[in-house]
Protein backbone atom coordinates (compact mmCIF):
# COMPACT_ATOMS: atom_id res chain seq x y z
CA UNK A 1 0.00 0.00 0.00
CA UNK A 2 1.07 3.61 -0.53
CA UNK A 3 2.18 5.83 2.31
CA UNK A 4 -0.50 7.79 4.10
CA UNK A 5 -2.36 8.33 7.32
CA UNK A 6 -3.38 5.49 9.63
CA UNK A 7 -6.48 6.01 11.74
CA UNK A 8 -6.76 3.95 14.93
CA UNK A 9 -10.23 3.70 16.44
CA UNK A 10 -9.93 3.11 20.18
CA UNK A 11 -7.10 3.66 22.64
CA UNK A 12 -7.22 0.61 24.91
CA UNK A 13 -4.21 -1.70 25.37
CA UNK A 14 -4.30 -3.00 21.78
CA UNK A 15 -4.87 0.45 20.28
CA UNK A 16 -1.97 1.92 22.26
CA UNK A 17 0.36 -0.94 21.31
CA UNK A 18 -0.60 -0.48 17.65
CA UNK A 19 0.01 3.28 17.80
CA UNK A 20 3.45 2.70 19.32
CA UNK A 21 4.40 0.48 16.37
CA UNK A 22 3.01 2.94 13.84
CA UNK A 23 5.04 5.75 15.41
CA UNK A 24 8.22 3.65 15.27
CA UNK A 25 7.47 3.04 11.58
CA UNK A 26 7.04 6.82 11.14
CA UNK A 27 3.43 6.49 9.97
CA UNK A 28 1.27 9.58 10.36
CA UNK A 29 -1.34 8.49 12.88
CA UNK A 30 -4.68 9.73 14.17
CA UNK A 31 -6.38 8.18 17.20
CA UNK A 32 -10.15 8.40 17.61
CA UNK A 33 -11.90 8.03 20.97
CA UNK A 34 -15.33 9.02 22.18
CA UNK A 35 -13.84 11.49 24.67
CA UNK A 36 -11.13 12.85 22.40
CA UNK A 37 -8.53 11.92 25.02
CA UNK A 38 -5.85 9.24 24.86
CA UNK A 39 -2.36 8.60 26.17
CA UNK A 40 -0.31 8.62 22.95
CA UNK A 41 3.21 9.60 21.87
CA UNK A 42 3.96 13.18 20.84
CA UNK A 43 2.92 13.96 17.30
CA UNK A 44 -0.10 11.64 17.26
CA UNK A 45 -3.37 13.43 16.56
CA UNK A 46 -6.29 12.62 18.87
CA UNK A 47 -9.88 13.47 17.94
CA UNK A 48 -13.29 12.83 19.47
CA UNK A 49 -16.04 10.96 17.63
CA UNK A 50 -18.96 8.66 18.23
CA UNK A 51 -18.21 6.05 15.60
CA UNK A 52 -21.76 4.70 15.70
CA UNK A 53 -22.70 7.97 13.99
CA UNK A 54 -21.73 7.62 10.32
CA UNK A 55 -21.21 11.36 9.86
CA UNK A 56 -18.84 11.56 12.81
CA UNK A 57 -17.05 8.37 11.78
CA UNK A 58 -16.61 9.70 8.23
CA UNK A 59 -15.10 12.93 9.52
CA UNK A 60 -12.79 11.04 11.89
CA UNK A 61 -11.55 8.76 9.09
CA UNK A 62 -11.02 11.53 6.55
CA UNK A 63 -7.79 11.27 4.54
CA UNK A 64 -7.03 7.80 5.95
CA UNK A 65 -5.06 5.24 3.97
CA UNK A 66 -5.98 2.51 6.44
CA UNK A 67 -8.38 2.35 9.39
CA UNK A 68 -7.71 0.00 12.27
CA UNK A 69 -10.55 -0.72 14.69
CA UNK A 70 -9.33 -1.51 18.20
CA UNK A 71 -12.63 -0.59 19.83
CA UNK A 72 -13.86 -2.40 22.90
CA UNK A 73 -17.10 -2.34 24.87
CA UNK A 74 -18.19 -3.53 28.29
CA UNK A 75 -20.33 -6.65 28.13
CA UNK A 76 -23.63 -4.78 28.43
CA UNK A 77 -25.83 -3.96 25.44
CA UNK A 78 -23.87 -5.62 22.65
CA UNK A 79 -26.85 -6.41 20.35
CA UNK A 80 -27.88 -2.74 20.42
CA UNK A 81 -24.43 -1.12 20.36
CA UNK A 82 -22.19 -3.17 18.07
CA UNK A 83 -24.12 -3.13 14.75
CA UNK A 84 -24.33 0.70 14.59
CA UNK A 85 -20.65 0.91 15.47
CA UNK A 86 -19.70 -1.52 12.71
CA UNK A 87 -21.90 0.35 10.25
CA UNK A 88 -20.29 3.66 11.19
CA UNK A 89 -16.76 2.29 10.92
CA UNK A 90 -17.45 0.77 7.52
CA UNK A 91 -19.01 4.04 6.31
CA UNK A 92 -16.02 6.02 7.57
CA UNK A 93 -13.45 3.77 5.89
CA UNK A 94 -15.47 3.58 2.67
CA UNK A 95 -15.85 7.36 2.45
CA UNK A 96 -12.08 7.76 2.82
CA UNK A 97 -11.34 5.01 0.30
CA UNK A 98 -9.35 3.36 3.09
CA UNK A 99 -8.63 -0.25 3.90
CA UNK A 100 -10.37 -1.42 7.12
CA UNK A 101 -8.81 -3.89 9.55
CA UNK A 102 -11.04 -5.00 12.42
CA UNK A 103 -9.52 -6.30 15.64
CA UNK A 104 -11.93 -9.03 16.74
CA UNK A 105 -12.19 -11.80 19.31
CA UNK A 106 -13.19 -15.46 18.98
CA UNK A 107 -16.77 -15.27 20.20
CA UNK A 108 -18.30 -15.87 16.75
CA UNK A 109 -17.03 -19.47 16.87
CA UNK A 110 -19.40 -20.18 19.78
CA UNK A 111 -19.08 -23.04 22.31
CA UNK A 112 -17.21 -25.45 20.03
CA UNK A 113 -15.23 -28.47 21.25
CA UNK A 114 -12.67 -28.42 18.41
CA UNK A 115 -9.70 -26.12 17.73
CA UNK A 116 -10.96 -22.81 16.41
CA UNK A 117 -10.05 -22.19 12.79
CA UNK A 118 -11.22 -19.27 10.67
CA UNK A 119 -13.45 -21.46 8.50
CA UNK A 120 -15.75 -22.61 11.31
CA UNK A 121 -19.39 -21.57 10.77
CA UNK A 122 -20.62 -18.42 12.49
CA UNK A 123 -22.62 -19.21 15.60
CA UNK A 124 -26.10 -18.03 16.50
CA UNK A 125 -25.49 -18.95 20.13
CA UNK A 126 -26.46 -16.61 22.92
CA UNK A 127 -26.20 -12.87 23.06
CA UNK A 128 -22.60 -11.75 22.59
CA UNK A 129 -21.43 -14.59 20.31
CA UNK A 130 -24.43 -14.07 18.02
CA UNK A 131 -23.71 -10.34 17.94
CA UNK A 132 -20.12 -11.01 16.88
CA UNK A 133 -21.47 -13.21 14.10
CA UNK A 134 -23.82 -10.44 12.99
CA UNK A 135 -21.11 -7.80 12.70
CA UNK A 136 -18.85 -10.34 10.96
CA UNK A 137 -21.50 -10.73 8.29
CA UNK A 138 -21.70 -6.95 8.01
CA UNK A 139 -18.01 -6.50 7.14
CA UNK A 140 -18.03 -9.57 4.90
CA UNK A 141 -20.94 -8.16 2.92
CA UNK A 142 -19.29 -4.73 2.68
CA UNK A 143 -16.12 -6.31 1.30
CA UNK A 144 -17.95 -8.60 -1.12
CA UNK A 145 -19.99 -5.65 -2.41
CA UNK A 146 -16.77 -3.76 -3.16
CA UNK A 147 -17.60 -0.90 -0.77
CA UNK A 148 -14.39 -1.22 1.23
CA UNK A 149 -11.48 -3.63 1.58
CA UNK A 150 -11.85 -5.38 4.96
CA UNK A 151 -10.03 -8.01 6.97
CA UNK A 152 -10.53 -9.26 10.51
CA UNK A 153 -7.81 -10.14 13.02
CA UNK A 154 -9.16 -12.46 15.70
CA UNK A 155 -7.38 -12.73 19.04
CA UNK A 156 -8.00 -15.03 21.95
CA UNK A 157 -8.28 -13.66 25.50
CA UNK A 158 -5.32 -11.34 25.79
CA UNK A 159 -2.84 -10.18 28.37
CA UNK A 160 -0.10 -7.57 28.49
CA UNK A 161 0.94 -4.24 29.99
CA UNK A 162 -2.03 -2.03 30.74
CA UNK A 163 -4.66 -4.77 30.44
CA UNK A 164 -7.35 -4.20 33.06
CA UNK A 165 -10.66 -5.78 32.06
CA UNK A 166 -9.66 -9.31 31.08
CA UNK A 167 -9.30 -12.74 32.62
CA UNK A 168 -5.60 -11.95 32.92
CA UNK A 169 -6.13 -8.43 34.20
CA UNK A 170 -6.78 -6.53 37.39
CA UNK A 171 -8.87 -9.19 39.12
CA UNK A 172 -6.22 -11.87 38.65
CA UNK A 173 -2.71 -10.52 37.99
CA UNK A 174 -3.54 -7.17 39.58
CA UNK A 175 -4.64 -8.82 42.80
CA UNK A 176 -1.64 -11.15 42.82
CA UNK A 177 0.65 -8.12 42.59
CA UNK A 178 -0.86 -6.89 45.86
CA UNK A 179 -0.49 -10.24 47.59
CA UNK A 180 -4.20 -11.07 47.26
CA UNK A 181 -5.98 -14.06 45.76
CA UNK A 182 -6.45 -14.06 42.00
CA UNK A 183 -10.15 -14.19 41.18
CA UNK A 184 -11.12 -16.43 38.26
CA UNK A 185 -14.18 -18.13 36.80
CA UNK A 186 -14.65 -21.59 35.33
CA UNK A 187 -12.06 -24.33 35.66
CA UNK A 188 -8.53 -22.91 36.11
CA UNK A 189 -7.05 -26.25 35.04
CA UNK A 190 -8.38 -26.26 31.48
CA UNK A 191 -5.85 -25.40 28.73
CA UNK A 192 -6.50 -22.04 27.11
CA UNK A 193 -5.02 -19.93 24.33
CA UNK A 194 -3.92 -16.44 25.39
CA UNK A 195 -2.73 -13.71 23.01
CA UNK A 196 -0.09 -11.17 23.99
CA UNK A 197 -1.12 -7.58 23.22
CA UNK A 198 2.06 -6.59 21.30
CA UNK A 199 1.57 -9.70 19.14
CA UNK A 200 -1.96 -8.55 18.31
CA UNK A 201 -0.65 -5.15 17.24
CA UNK A 202 1.99 -6.85 15.10
CA UNK A 203 -0.68 -9.05 13.52
CA UNK A 204 -2.87 -6.04 12.71
CA UNK A 205 0.01 -4.43 10.84
CA UNK A 206 0.86 -7.66 9.02
CA UNK A 207 -2.70 -8.16 7.78
CA UNK A 208 -3.24 -4.47 7.03
CA UNK A 209 -0.23 -4.38 4.76
CA UNK A 210 -1.08 -7.47 2.70
CA UNK A 211 -3.29 -7.15 -0.37
CA UNK A 212 -4.04 -10.88 -0.39
CA UNK A 213 -5.23 -10.81 3.25
CA UNK A 214 -8.30 -8.73 2.51
CA UNK A 215 -11.76 -10.28 2.70
CA UNK A 216 -10.56 -12.85 5.22
CA UNK A 217 -10.34 -13.50 8.95
CA UNK A 218 -6.98 -14.28 10.57
CA UNK A 219 -6.37 -15.82 13.99
CA UNK A 220 -3.48 -14.28 15.94
CA UNK A 221 -0.64 -16.67 16.92
CA UNK A 222 -0.21 -17.43 20.61
CA UNK A 223 2.49 -18.94 22.75
CA UNK A 224 1.63 -22.60 23.58
CA UNK A 225 -1.62 -23.04 25.49
CA UNK A 226 -1.45 -23.09 29.26
CA UNK A 227 -4.04 -23.46 31.99
CA UNK A 228 -5.07 -20.35 33.87
CA UNK A 229 -3.42 -21.80 36.96
CA UNK A 230 -0.12 -22.31 35.12
CA UNK A 231 -0.17 -18.76 33.79
CA UNK A 232 -0.97 -17.26 37.17
CA UNK A 233 1.80 -19.35 38.77
CA UNK A 234 4.25 -17.75 36.34
CA UNK A 235 3.01 -14.31 37.29
CA UNK A 236 3.10 -15.12 41.01
CA UNK A 237 6.72 -16.26 40.67
CA UNK A 238 7.63 -13.13 38.71
CA UNK A 239 5.95 -10.92 41.31
CA UNK A 240 7.48 -12.80 44.25
CA UNK A 241 4.06 -13.68 45.62
CA UNK A 242 2.49 -17.00 46.64
CA UNK A 243 -0.20 -18.20 44.25
CA UNK A 244 -3.67 -18.01 45.75
CA UNK A 245 -6.75 -18.49 43.55
CA UNK A 246 -10.42 -17.87 44.26
CA UNK A 247 -12.82 -19.53 41.83
CA UNK A 248 -16.32 -18.05 41.79
CA UNK A 249 -18.87 -20.90 41.94
CA UNK A 250 -21.37 -20.92 39.09
CA UNK A 251 -24.43 -20.86 41.39
CA UNK A 252 -23.03 -17.79 43.13
CA UNK A 253 -22.57 -16.10 39.77
CA UNK A 254 -26.26 -16.68 39.06
CA UNK A 255 -27.29 -15.10 42.34
CA UNK A 256 -24.93 -12.14 42.11
CA UNK A 257 -25.88 -11.67 38.48
CA UNK A 258 -29.34 -10.63 39.62
CA UNK A 259 -27.75 -7.47 40.99
CA UNK A 260 -24.67 -7.06 38.78
CA UNK A 261 -25.23 -6.70 35.03
CA UNK A 262 -21.58 -7.30 34.11
CA UNK A 263 -21.52 -10.56 36.06
CA UNK A 264 -24.81 -11.60 34.49
CA UNK A 265 -23.34 -11.07 31.03
CA UNK A 266 -20.12 -12.89 31.96
CA UNK A 267 -22.01 -16.08 32.80
CA UNK A 268 -22.92 -16.55 29.13
CA UNK A 269 -19.23 -16.83 28.26
CA UNK A 270 -18.32 -19.39 30.91
CA UNK A 271 -18.06 -22.10 28.27
CA UNK A 272 -14.70 -20.62 27.32
CA UNK A 273 -13.34 -21.50 30.74
CA UNK A 274 -14.99 -24.87 31.33
CA UNK A 275 -13.33 -26.83 28.50
CA UNK A 276 -10.14 -26.70 26.44
CA UNK A 277 -10.07 -23.47 24.43
CA UNK A 278 -7.61 -23.64 21.56
CA UNK A 279 -7.15 -21.03 18.84
CA UNK A 280 -5.55 -22.50 15.71
CA UNK A 281 -3.42 -19.84 14.00
CA UNK A 282 -1.81 -22.13 11.43
CA UNK A 283 -3.36 -20.16 8.54
CA UNK A 284 -1.80 -16.95 9.80
CA UNK A 285 1.53 -18.68 10.47
CA UNK A 286 1.69 -20.02 6.93
CA UNK A 287 1.18 -16.56 5.43
CA UNK A 288 2.88 -14.24 7.90
CA UNK A 289 4.78 -15.35 11.02
CA UNK A 290 4.54 -17.86 13.84
CA UNK A 291 7.01 -16.56 16.42
CA UNK A 292 4.53 -15.42 19.07
CA UNK A 293 6.12 -13.86 22.16
CA UNK A 294 7.23 -16.61 24.59
CA UNK A 295 5.43 -16.76 27.91
CA UNK A 296 8.60 -15.99 29.85
CA UNK A 297 9.08 -12.72 27.98
CA UNK A 298 5.42 -11.71 28.07
CA UNK A 299 5.15 -12.33 31.81
CA UNK A 300 8.38 -10.43 32.53
CA UNK A 301 7.19 -7.45 30.47
CA UNK A 302 3.65 -7.46 31.88
CA UNK A 303 4.09 -8.03 35.62
CA UNK A 304 5.74 -4.65 36.39
CA UNK A 305 2.74 -2.79 34.95
CA UNK A 306 0.56 -3.80 37.92
CA UNK A 307 0.89 -1.72 41.11
CA UNK A 308 1.94 -3.57 44.25
CA UNK A 309 0.10 -1.36 46.70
Amino acid sequence: MSDGRAVVLGAGPVGRALVDRLVVDEVETRVVTRSGRASVPDGVEVVAADISDSEQATKACADARIVYSCVGLSYQGWPEKWPPMMAGMLDGAAAAGARFVFMDNCYMYGPVTVPMTEDLPLTDYGNKPATRSKITRMWQQAHEAGRVEVASVRASDFYGPGVVQAALGDLSIGRLAKGKSAQVVGDPDQPHSFAYVPDIARALLSVGGADDAMGQAWNVPNAPDKTTRQVLQMFADELGQPLKIQVMPKPLMSVLGLFNADLRELKEMLYQWERPFHVDASKFAARFWADATPWEQGVAETAPSYPTN
